[in-house]
């Protein structure tokens, strides 16, 4: 597998950008109103008295007895595309003034073929330098681990080995950026560039009742790691409280995110790595 391709994919999960209720491409049907049934002109065969003729004279009685039985009226759907629509445009006004964020995580990553979940805990920060300039920082607690995406350069420090892991994003930039804004600062119209988006519905994540937005990556090159993704977007802030990311072989991670803060005073030492004097840098892809 390719080096950064792989690269990218360990970044995306270990953002947790993303998000693993399989989205689906097909429509919400509409009911269909069933046409009524021709009634047929041979008399079956019956026990029944044969019914009095109906009185030509009384329209009311004749009305009623040739018209047949109407369907009930089909239900409404609803209507998801109006919901859609207030969901994004929360999201471009979110983007629109977005400059930081932070929050507490509780990353879960599932693996199928073993059937094990593992959990990390931690704070993750998130800003905007500039429109094509954003940076984050997450400093895990449980395990010990930080990461650091600044400069087009992804940087994965473990203090139990005192050893930085550095990784050129190179070409791939846009593709960590566009991750990154994922439901944290990212407009929801420039979302739906890049995925097919379907509105869910309401639902309780972290105690808020959310937007579901499942997404479908339109990029067949995206589509190679993630078959697709579901954001529950608090409708009042614009931004994401809960993110999974669903893979081809079963395995997702979801991402809980609480105590959300935006806008804050970030001083330079929120996006640093916690290093020492002794600290060791490998680039595998240097």
């Amino acid at each position: 597998m390719n080096v950064k391709r792989t690269l990218l994919i360990q970044l995306c999960l270990v953002l947790v950008l993303g998000v693993f209720a399989i989205a689906k491409d097909a429509k919400p049907k509409k009911s269909k109103a069933k046409k009524p049934i021709a009634t047929s002109t041979a008399q079956p065969a019956s026990t029944q008295p044969t019914a009095a003729p109906v009185v030509a004279s009384d329209t009311t009685t004749v009305a009623n007895a040739a018209a047949p039985a109407m369907p009930a009226a089909p239900a409404k759907p609803a209507d998801n595309g109006s919901s859609l629509e207030k969901v994004l445009t929360a999201m471009d006004q979110q983007a629109a003034t977005f400059h930081n964020a932070q929050a507490d995580f509780i990353w879960d990553q599932y693996t199928k073929v073993v059937d094990d979940h593992d959990q990390q805990k931690g704070t993750i920060y998130f800003r905007r330098q500039s429109k094509n300039d954003v940076e984050m920082f997450a400093d895990i607690t449980q395990p010990s681990k930080q990461v650091l995406f600044a400069d087009g350069k992804v940087r994965l420090y473990e203090p139990k080995v005192d050893r930085i892991t550095e990784y050129d994003a190179g070409k791939n930039k846009s593709d960590f950026e566009s991750f990154l804004v994922l439901g944290f600062g990212g407009a929801g119209h420039d979302m739906a560039k890049s995925f097919d988006v379907k509105y869910a519905g309401m639902e309780q994540a972290q105690g808020v009742n959310t937007a579901k937005l499942e997404l479908t990556p339109k990029s067949s090159r995206v589509r190679g790691m993630f078959t697709n993704i579901i954001l529950w977007i608090d409708p009042a802030k614009g931004v994401s409280v809960q993110q999974q990311f669903f893979d081809h072989d079963g395995n997702y991670r979801l991402a809980k995110y609480s105590n959300i803060q935006l806008n804050q005073k970030l001083g330079d030492d929120k996006f640093k790595l916690k290093t020492t004097s002794k600290t060791s840098v490998v680039r595998p892809n240097s």
